[in-house]
Order: structure tokens, then sequence, then C-alpha cells
């Protein structure tokens, strides 16, 4: 998936139907002179409505659509008929969307399964007819209800990837590389930082036939919690991860350090995410021999299980794949 494709933030302006007016009608027949009220009620405004679609892995299809209006519901007629119901607007979206009201930032409702449907907007409800109002002291009520309005409010929908395992790092640190090693995903990689500008996701085959899914984040740096670099529009996809894979170089100058660091960021964006399993991965290892390899042993925080790994040399691959594995059906 190319960066522009991925588009996991909207906002758009959500109106739902009004509801049709109940009717104020009376019989009249060429024998039945004084026919009782026969109004029926109003129908109800169209919602809008959002469905999990397990298809589609961005809002990109909603990234050009500012307003979502739903149709109005048809009054009511005589005879007690009911006035139809305004067509509702059904708008697909990923699985791992947040829809949020854009004025207070409270979330409005969350959809992480296929086929899942919830209302966003409710369409206003039909006006009751005069016959709802017949009653043994009014016998000829000549009133009836109007319809409610529909509801207008702007919307944001944010969309945080689903995915087993979040490899959580600063730039450069290998995580793209990992993933390009462990799975059929193709992530962009080079020697710069902020190579890769979105997530990426890869299924990762394990034994007996089994298989998780890892997301690769882009790369965080000290203050992302704040907004700094990429910190805000990426943070929040970790918050989906079962498991979080630290991932720091093992050319870092001070592993404890950088471990601590990145701790902290996700600890002032949502102290929640430290409720999370963590493990850590010491990448690059083809670079130490094992004299070095001991020293550094000594530097990891012994509170998190740790694995040296190298990608190009496939070193401790297929262990750190057991220790994922392990964490996430714990």
């Amino acid at each position: 998936m190319s960066s522009p494709n991925f588009i996991d933030y909207v906002k758009f302006c959500a109106r739902s139907g009004a509801g049709g007016a109940g009717s104020a009608h009376f019989r009249r027949e060429k024998f039945v002179p004084k026919g009782g009220p026969d109004g029926g009620d109003g129908g109800r405004g169209g919602h809008v409505i959002l469905r999990g679609n397990r298809q589609l892995w961005t809002l990109l299809h909603l990234k050009y659509k500012k307003h979502v209006i739903a149709s109005p519901g048809k009054p009511g007629e005589g005879g007690m008929r009911t006035g139809a119901d305004g067509k509702d607007v059904i708008l697909e979206v990923p699985l791992g969307t947040v829809a949020k009201d854009a004025e207070t930032n409270e979330i409005l409702l969350e959809i992480t399964e296929h086929g899942q449907e919830a209302i966003l907007t409710p369409g206003g409800r039909g006006g009751l007819g005069n016959t709802r109002f017949k009653s043994a002291t009014n016998q000829s009520p000549r009133y009836a209800q109007p319809g409610e309005p529909g509801k207008e409010q702007w919307i944001i929908l944010e969309l945080k990837v689903l995915a087993d395992v979040g490899l959580v790092g600063f730039p450069n640190a290998g995580k793209s590389t990992l993933l390009s090693v462990i799975s059929a995903a193709k992530p962009e990689i080079a020697d710069y930082p902020f190579t890769t500008l979105v997530p990426n996701l890869g299924v990762v085959k394990y034994r007996d036939f089994k298989s998780f899914v890892v997301a690769d984040i882009p790369g965080l740096i000290e203050g992302a919690a704040e907004g700094r670099g990429l910190g805000h529009r990426f943070l929040r996809h970790i918050e989906r991860n079962a498991v979080l894979l630290f991932m720091i170089p093992a050319d870092s100058n001070d592993i404890m350090k950088d471990y601590e660091v990145l701790l902290n960021e996700l600890k002032k964006y949502n102290p929640e995410l430290l409720d999370k399993k963590r493990l850590l991965a010491v990448t690059k290892s083809d670079l130490l021999d094992e004299e070095l390899m001991t020293e550094m042993k000594k530097e990891i925080p012994e509170n998190i299980p740790s694995i040296f790994i190298s990608s190009v040399t496939q070193q401790g691959i297929d262990e750190l794949k057991d220790l994922l594995w392990h964490a996430i059906n714990e």
C-alpha cells in the first residue's frame, strides 16, 4: 500500500433525515358522514450508519466525502397509512475504526468486527397521526404531531490498525526490515530516518499452519506524545496491539535509556499502554561478537523478556517468533 493511499483520518458532516409529519386526516366516505380520525404516523428519518468491512484497510474512499445526508421520512396519510421511512446511508469502514464527535472529541462508537453495524447519527422519529390522540373525551382530534428534526454533527473517523504485535522503536531501528523478513509484506526500506510513513501490516506464518499479524509502526522520537515528529498520528495505532515488541539497535549508545524513552512516550500518550505485554529485541546483532553480546546483556532491563536478532543473517528470528506466539496466546 503506497503512502498517499493510506488514509487513517477523515472529517465530515453527517446529517440524518427528519421524521415525517403525522396526518390529521378524517375518514370521509359516501355513507359514513361522520367518520372518525384515520391519520397515519409519519415515517422515521434515515440514519447514518457505519458498517465494518474486513476487505477495507484504509479510509481513502471517504477522504473527499465532506457531507453525508440521509433522506427524510414521508408524512403519514389517511386510512391510517404510515409514511415510508427515510433511506439510510451506510458507510463501510475498515475494522478498527473509531468515530468521534469533532467538537467534544467524545468517542461515539467503534467498529471492530466484520458486518458490525452501528448508528452514527440517528434519524428523527416520525410524528403521530391524529388516530393516536383519539380518546373517550376527544372523539375527533384535529391535530397530529410534526416529525422530529434530523441531527447534524461533524464527525471524525480514525483508523487504529488491528494487529497482534506492534513494532515500537526509534527511526532506523530495523522494524521494516524485520517485517519484510518474517512476513510477505514489502515495506519501503532505506538507511534514512522516517522511511516508514504509514503503518504496514504483515501476516507471520507460524508452526502447524498458525499465523499472527504484525504492524510496523512508524518510528517514534522523544516528544512524540506531544506531537513531535509523526507522534500523534501513529501512537494511536499501538493502542490496538496485544503485544508490543520494542526494537533497539545494537549500535545504540545506551539500550536502557532508549527503552525508558520509548516507554515514557507511551505512558504520556496513554498510561494503559503500559498494561500490554512487552518484549525487547536488540536488532542488528550481526555487528556483535559473543563478548560484546555478553556485556550488552547486563544493560538490558531485567523485567522484560529480551532477545538478540539480526534480520540480515536470520539470527534469532525463529526464537523471536516463538516468544511472540507465546506472548500473544498467554
